[in-house]
């Protein structure tokens, strides 16, 4: 299927929203530039992005998005949440689960430190980027 009928998905069992449509592409315009292409023949950045779209084609009150930049080069993750800041100002509210930690951070009110499956710390993102133990361990600082 191509990255249009992909996006389209996203929305069923409504109809395709147009200007749902219009904002996942103003928010990923790789997406529009490839609307006809075969979404096979994406790279893995430009699959992550679809996935993504096709989650906000159904007008979600919550994205909940698991290590959305595995696979991505640094450029690529840094655009990749530059759109979920840009989603985020505009009032959508996004749970992530991701390693890159300085990103997540940025982005980030809460954070919450797993280890082993059990939260060992939580606080404000920035309470955590100033915990001296998450500077060592997730920060390299």
């Amino acid at each position: 299927m191509a990255v249009q009928e992909n996006l389209y998905l996203g929305s069923f069992p409504r109809r395709p929203d147009a200007a749902r449509l219009e904002l996942v592409y103003e928010t990923f315009p790789r997406l529009k530039e490839r609307a006809g292409q075969h979404a096979g023949t994406l790279s893995g950045g430009e699959q992550q992005m679809l996935a993504v779209g096709r989650a906000l084609m159904s007008s979600p009150s919550l994205l909940v998005l698991d290590e959305p930049t595995t696979g991505l080069s640094p450029i690529l993750a840094q655009e990749a949440y530059a759109a979920l800041a840009a989603l985020r100002r505009d009032g959508l509210t996004i749970l992530v689960a991701e390693q890159q930690v300085p990103l997540a951070l940025d982005l980030a009110d809460r954070g919450y430190v797993l280890d082993h499956g059990r939260i060992t710390l939580t606080g404000s993102s920035e309470e955590l980027a100033n915990d001296p133990g998450v500077r060592q361990a997730y920060l390299g600082v």
